[in-house]
């Protein structure tokens, strides 16, 4: 990222303030598999109770980037972070897949305006409602 960049557009990632923050203020605890970073306050400063926790992230700033089990972290929902406690992901739990919409991979049902504007045929299983 340029030095323009980080000074003035936080949606790619640290600006400047950030990295100044983070370097006097935080102790790194983590990196996720996509390379996002996890800070919390050296001090221990805390802010409505709870130790202060952050993201840094490796590229876009998209939350649903953050992983279930660094989510619990940031969260004060667990006290270790996953690299501590050995998290092994349950069966149930899929991959990260980021948040598509408003891209050309974004859902899009059948009779959307996107999706070939065909609507199936009505069945004739209602009947519309008409006012009296």
């Amino acid at each position: 990222m340029s030095l323009f960049s980080e000074i003035f557009v936080w949606w790619h990632g640290q600006t400047m303030g950030t990295r100044f923050y983070t370097w006097r203020k935080g102790r790194l605890v983590g990196e996720d598999g996509q390379g996002n970073r996890y800070y919390e306050a050296k001090d221990g400063r805390e802010i409505g109770g709870y130790q202060r926790r952050w993201v840094i992230y490796n590229g876009l700033a998209e939350a649903s980037r953050v992983p279930p089990e660094w989510h619990g972290w940031l969260h004060h929902t667990v006290d270790t972070p996953p690299g501590e406690q050995g998290y092994v992901p349950r069966e149930w739990e899929k991959p990260h897949m980021p948040n598509l919409t408003g891209t050309q991979h974004a859902y899009r049902p059948a009779g959307s305006l996107h999706k070939d504007a065909r609507r199936p045929q009505a069945t004739g299983d209602y009947q519309a409602w008409r006012p009296e």
